[in-house]
């Protein structure tokens, strides 16, 4: 519930969010159990290219979107790429 509300708040689609961890640029590990899964897409409302950043937590069965955020701060949680 806290995810999707802050997915309607950022206007993220659910789309962006299952393409972020499907094809994620990376995968880097966050606060055990958890891992952020990130990817760079063009966002339509602000009509620029996003970094967008989704929290999980991952089991064998399924994976748990925690939180997400988008931000445009690549060389912060890019490394300068």
């Amino acid at each position: 519930m806290h995810a999707r509300k802050k997915a309607d708040a950022r206007e993220v689609s659910n789309t962006e969010i299952e393409g972020t961890i499907l094809l994620p640029d990376s995968i880097m590990p966050g606060r055990p159990p958890r891992q952020v899964y990130t990817r760079r897409y063009f966002d339509d409302v602000l009509q620029t290219e996003m970094l967008l950043r989704v929290v999980v937590e991952e089991t064998p069965t399924e994976i748990t979107v925690i939180t997400l955020y988008k931000t445009s701060k690549f060389a912060k949680y890019e490394g300068g790429l």
